[in-house]
């Protein structure tokens, strides 16, 4: 994968010719955290919790969240490299790599534009998460959608967009290639949906739930890769997209990893990971509006039975936000569920609300409270000796420094 990254984006690079004018930019936050975590183990640990914290960490916990810079090297106008890294304590290398790529926008001609990336990236799904780091202006927290795109989503190979404006707004056609995403599935179909603001690093191996593995009479504590090439195959999506003059952005994507379910390395396994996702983004009498719905599945097959088995995914949400001077106040209200066709051991229903007030405290500084209430069955926990229903709260004081 690391060559993948390297060359991709060296391409792309390169199709500028020689460099005319380089500039070097630098962009980076430190985020603090104040933190009362629900009752549940999080996944992060272990556990089936839905949080990035949870009855592992001590309460309250005061800490150190994380750190994340990104480097822009303009080569001219239209060509750029970016690359973005993280600083986070539950990394087990320390330092990681969210996003590497080159991007290359031409001047537009007429009424028409277009533009390409390659490299590793996030894909174009989510409404919420375009701040530095795949964070959200909104809360502290994205929604369990957008939590699961950044967990184990990456775009690795290349991205190509057009985009038409006319009278009626703009519409816009993108579409991409990539490789070394098959893995992408295990976390959905074997955890379940989760609300956490710590996407997954390039290198990072993560840890499945305990629970999971006893079902399957697998050996834990288990990691697994996500960004892994299995089976050579390339995966692809594309989206549509309308910009409505006065109105907002209405999308929809369709995504196919067209990974070999019955493909597996000496420790991970290729999930056969489809969807569709589509949103919305509007403003009336100055309230923020953002809707987003994904639908999709992911199969794996059994090396030993034979057995293809498939999660059926789906979740939808509502944001509002209203800005009034510095402040910035926002709630969200979403549902999700998971269906397996290995049994109702993994099944899962759950809604979620969020309220989230930020201040703007400084140019450098933002100021944000965040409560977080989830509401979830899920039959699984009955292995961790729990009820299968669960309400958990998390409470979020947040200090994010800029640089």
């Amino acid at each position: 994968m690391r060559a993948c990254i390297v060359i991709t984006a060296g391409a792309l690079l390169a199709l500028a010719g020689p460099a005319r004018a380089l500039e070097v930019s630098f962009d980076a936050y430190v985020d603090l955290r104040l933190v009362a975590p629900p009752g549940e183990r999080g996944w992060i640990d272990g556990g089936l919790g839905k949080f990035r914290f949870g009855a592992a960490q001590p309460s309250p916990n005061f800490r150190f969240a994380e750190a994340v810079g990104q480097g822009t090297l303009a080569v001219d106008d239209d060509l750029q490299a970016v690359a973005v890294l993280r600083l986070e304590p539950e990394q087990r290398s320390g330092l990681d790599v969210l996003e590497a790529y080159g991007s290359w926008r031409p001047q537009a001609q007429g009424s028409w534009r277009w533009s390409a990336k390659a490299g590793a990236f996030f894909p174009p799904v989510s409404v919420e998460n375009d701040d530095l780091g795949w964070t959200s202006p909104y809360t502290l927290t994205p929604s369990a959608i957008n939590s699961w795109v950044g967990e184990e989503l990456r775009t690795i190979g290349g991205e190509a967009t057009l985009a038409h404006a006319s009278d009626w707004g703009t519409l816009s056609a993108s579409a991409a290639l990539f490789c070394c995403n098959e893995p992408a599935g295990v976390l959905i179909a074997w955890r379940g949906w989760a609300m956490d603001d710590r996407p997954t690093g390039l290198f990072e191996r993560v840890r499945v739930p305990d629970a999971t593995m006893a079902l399957f009479h697998r050996p834990f504590p288990a990691r697994t890769g996500l960004f892994e090439n299995i089976d050579g195959r390339l995966g692809w999506y594309a989206r549509l997209g309308w910009d409505i003059p006065g109105w907002g952005q209405i999308a929809a994507l369709r995504y196919d990893n067209r990974a070999d379910p019955a493909a597996h390395n000496a420790r991970d396994d290729a999930w056969l990971t489809r969807f569709w996702n589509v949103s919305l983004k509007s403003r009336l009498f100055g309230v923020a509006i953002l809707g987003q719905a994904l639908h999709g599945d992911t199969a794996i097959t059994d090396a030993l039975s034979g057995v293809t088995r498939v999660t059926k995914f789906e979740s939808a949400f509502v944001l509002l936000s209203y800005d009034l001077g510095d402040w910035r106040v926002a709630g969200r209200a979403e549902a999700f569920n998971t269906r397996a066709s290995s049994g109702t051991m993994m099944n899962e229903d759950g809604h979620a609300f969020t309220a989230a007030v930020s201040w703007y405290a400084a140019d450098w500084l933002r100021l944000s409270a965040e409560l977080l209430a989830i509401d979830s069955r899920r039959r699984e926990r009955l292995l961790e000796g729990g009820p299968i229903g669960r309400s958990d709260t998390q409470f979020q004081l947040g200090a994010r420094g800029f640089l």
